[in-house]
């Protein structure tokens, strides 16, 4: 019949043949076309194509097995994705599904159950695959483009179903089975990947899950595993890694299940030498394909079975294994470790338990490897343990980069902020410091390093931080722990030490970073650190308070002249003011760590336009419920060197009001002298600007006169760089240098803020009149705008208006107020417009 299927049946037995043939005679939709051995079937299949075949397992020369892999080699005139049914004589549900799912076989049915062939063969027929050996794979991708690469990854192994929530992830799990599940956790949120592993290991504690991360931390990783997930890779990744990996998690289960049924199959057929033989012989064949180590040990714990993937591993044979003790192939740390597990397992423990060792391969080399080990008892109760063992060599090298990273400085090698505040903590435990026992912190600071960075570069600042950071190990010794806990700063914990010889130890560091001669190019300098002290012992020993000691002692040390060492002591006079000081800067700094802030904008008046020009930004802080005003908080950010944040904070805000609110047509942001020549200053503002959408025209940086002049050419070169990226620039404070005239004619600003304090009594004074009509002068010569401040009354007002000045700020034109009030503000300026042009001038 013309319609009818084309079936090839490969079987050595003629009777088997017939058999199948008789049980689908009936349905009469099929041609078929019988082979007796391997050979004569790819003979046929070389010549022409058929619709299906189903096959036994000892075909020949070349197995069904390996038959099958032709098939699927894509060599023959036969399709490569022509449905296969195997029919082996003997069957071992897991380890025929897993390995036909290897050799890319649709079904697995025993001939015993012949009769269910009709059912069997419309189903492989009505869910006919492409690659039937592709297991089903769950890809939870919010981005499509990040789904898609790794589809194209694994679609030679996986047959993939892509979600982009983890709702969708578990509903598509409730109706299907998946072999593994995907997460990449890179572009989900973590309490939603960690949300739904729970539920998917709630509804199958054995389901394979692997997540994509893309942490530093080693803690983080070590929890992914203590949740249920199989494995975890990092990204970035290489492509075959995360198939290897996706690959090794589905099928890890498979291997435990097989073999459990294996032994379980052993003990039922053991009453049957031959039927015996014939299973063994049949999961041996298998076993030979696997990666996986599968062993079985007696109850001294020695080696009564293992397959030829040990070798692989190992380097070692297998016959010269055997009767040997598994743990004799450890290193000498973990002998232990394992006989102890084997002997709890036999001795009432737990039945199934898992371990990871060191094995010494035959060459020397030490490999990580995972063994599960499982207690099987006969029908007589004898106990042995099957055991399978995976090389995870690649994965624990990760965990261990990862750790180090977790606890390391990158830059020096020294330990980090973490790994102090943990050693510390652990220190000041009862158990370190009881009587008798003392130890000492000290704190670290580079005098002046800033400097290096500035005139040098931030390289050749880095070299110098590594250079010292040897000196330290050099001086301190490897019994004592050395931190890099932030820029240039540094801190270490002397154990077991008294105050003296700890106050040494300290000495000695200062002298040898002050003797050190520090290469740049063709230039020699050196540099000096300043070093606070404080002790440990059983009546100090809360960590915070130790911290703060040490911290305390090391300002003390900068303001009595630096290059010193300073121990801590409470009867110090300067300790309660620098102490409060300091609390108040670490409280400053929180709040702008959380953006605690609120910006004021306050007009500048244009003289000669009779209207609002731009405006000043001005911080205030939001600490328990009230407004902080810079004067009460800059001083401490300048102890703590860390002014940066605050104009971080600052433009970030700045411009995201800009952006939303056009009644700001152009605003003033004041930088500090420290963060104006700070590498990371332009980046921050090109790219506030750019998310933000604001045209840099509407954004004028302002910067003291006092902290132009120090860095002249660095300065320059910074407003050169503002002006070319579009913004504007403005010398505030100007005139409290007197003698920087000749400066301003260097400085391409197109602003100069004439200091308030010649402003605020120039109609009494003759000279702040000279002082601020002299300024202005200079300024109109240079092509530039003249701005004063502390514009405070009527009288100011109208005398800056005729001497030329072009703009004026102060609380007579309008109070800086939030930017909610801003378009009131100047409804109320635009009511006194009349005033500002007909008043006439005082004289």
């Amino acid at each position: 019949m013309p319609n009818q299927l084309k079936l090839l049946i490969l079987n050595a037995s003629s009777a088997e043949r017939r058999a199948i043939k008789g049980t689908l005679d009936s349905l009469n939709v099929f041609t078929f076309i019988d082979a007796q051995d391997s050979q004569q079937a790819l003979k046929l299949l070389k010549q022409h194509p058929v619709d299906i075949i189903i096959t036994g397992i000892n075909v020949g020369k070349i197995d069904g097995w390996r038959f099958s892999r032709m098939i699927r080699s894509g060599l023959l005139k036969t399709p490569k994705n022509t449905p296969i049914l195997l029919i082996p004589p003997i069957y071992c549900e897991r380890i025929a599904e897993t390995t036909a799912r290897s050799y890319g076989i649709d079904a697995v049915l025993p001939f015993e159950h012949k009769d269910m062939l009709p059912q069997v063969l419309a189903n492989v027929l009505s869910t006919h695959l492409e690659k039937s050996s592709r297991l089903n794979l769950l890809l939870l991708e919010p981005l499509q483009n990040t789904a898609d690469k790794i589809s194209e990854q694994l679609k030679l192994n996986f047959a993939i179903t892509h979600v982009t929530s983890a709702k969708a992830a578990l509903n598509a799990y409730n109706q299907q089975q998946f072999s593994i599940v995907l997460l990449d956790a890179t572009t989900s949120s973590a309490e939603s990947s960690s949300v739904l592993v729970e539920e998917i290991l709630q509804h199958n504690s054995k389901q394979a899950i692997v997540t994509i991360i893309e942490s530093d931390d080693a803690d983080y990783a070590e929890q992914l595993l203590l949740s249920g997930v199989t494995d975890f890779i990092r990204a970035p990744y290489d492509p075959s890694f995360l198939n290897k990996v996706c690959d090794h998690a589905a099928r890890r289960e498979d291997f435990m299940v097989s073999y459990a049924e294996f032994a379980y199959k052993v003990e039922q057929l053991s009453v049957s030498e031959v039927r015996y033989k014939e299973l063994f012989s049949a999961h041996q064949r298998i076993l030979l394909h696997l990666n996986t180590v599968v062993l079985e040990l007696d109850q001294q714990g020695h080696i009564r079975f293992i397959n030829p993937a040990w070798e692989a591993l190992s380097g070692f044979g297998v016959k010269s294994s055997l009767q040997n003790p598994l743990s004799a192939y450890c290193n000498n740390e973990d002998k232990g470790r394992l006989n102890y597990t084997i002997n709890d397992i036999l001795h009432g423990g737990e039945q199934q338990q898992q371990i990871e060792v060191k094995l010494t391969h035959k060459n020397g080399n030490l490999i990580w490897v995972e063994c599960r080990l499982q207690l099987i008892k006969n029908s007589r109760n004898n106990a042995t343990i099957t055991a399978t063992i995976d090389n995870i060599h690649e994965r624990k090298q990760a965990e261990i980069q990862l750790r180090h990273l977790a606890h390391h400085d990158p830059l020096t090698g020294l330990h980090n902020r973490y790994y102090f505040d943990q050693q510390l903590n652990k220190i000041c435990q009862d158990k370190y410091t009881y009587d008798g026992i003392e130890h000492a912190v000290i704190y670290i600071d580079l005098d002046h390093f800033k400097i290096i960075n500035d005139s040098k570069g931030h390289h050749q600042g880095d070299i110098v931080l590594k250079e010292v950071a040897q000196l330290f190990k050099a001086n301190i010794g490897e019994d004592h722990l050395v931190c890099r806990i932030g820029g240039d700063e540094f801190a270490v914990i002397l154990t077991d030490m008294n105050l003296l010889d700890a106050h040494l130890i300290a000495e000695g560091v200062c002298s040898a970073i002050e003797k050190h001669a520090f290469k740049s190019e063709d230039q020699i300098y050196t540099i000096s650190c300043s070093i606070g002290l404080t002790q440990i012992t059983t009546q100090n020993n809360d960590p915070n308070e130790c911290l703060k000691q040490a911290d305390i002692a090391l300002y003390i040390a900068k303001n009595l002249g630096r290059n010193l060492v300073h121990c801590y002591s409470k009867e110090d006079a300067q300790n309660n003011t620098l102490q409060t000081g300091l609390e108040w800067g670490h409280e400053i700094r929180q709040a702008l760590q959380q953006d605690n802030i609120e910006l004021h904008y306050q007009p500048i008046w244009d003289f000669k336009e009779c209207k609002v020009a731009y405006f000043e930004a001005l911080l205030r802080l939001k600490l328990k419920g009230k407004l902080v005003y810079p004067n009460q908080f800059i001083p401490s950010l300048e102890m703590l060197n860390d002014t940066f944040l605050m104009d971080q904070c600052v433009i970030r805000n700045a411009v995201a009001c800009v952006s939303k609110h056009p009644e700001l047509n152009q605003v003033a942001i004041n930088l500090s002298a420290q963060s104006f020549l700070d590498e990371r200053l332009l980046p921050l503002i090109e790219s506030n600007l750019e998310k933000y959408n604001v045209p840099p025209s509407r954004i004028i940086f302002e910067i003291t006169e006092s902290a132009s002049i120090n860095n002249l050419k660095a300065t320059r070169k910074m407003i050169e760089k503002l002006n070319s990226l579009g913004c504007h620039f403005s010398i505030d404070d100007f005139g409290t240098g007197f003698s920087t005239f000749n400066y301003l004619k260097q400085l391409p600003a197109q602003h100069v803020k004439i200091d308030g304090s010649f402003v605020s009594d120039m109609l009494n004074d003759p000279i702040d009149l000279a002082l601020v009509k002299a300024i202005n002068d200079i300024s109109r010569s240079l092509d530039k705008r003249s701005v004063a401040e502390y514009v405070e009354n009527e009288e100011i007002f109208f005398a800056l208006k005729e001497i030329g000045v072009d703009y004026g700020q102060g609380y007579f034109i309008a109070r800086p107020v939030p930017v909610e009030k801003v378009k009131s503000e100047l409804e109320k300026i635009s009511k006194n417009k009349t005033f500002y042009q007909q008043q006439a001038s005082p004289k």
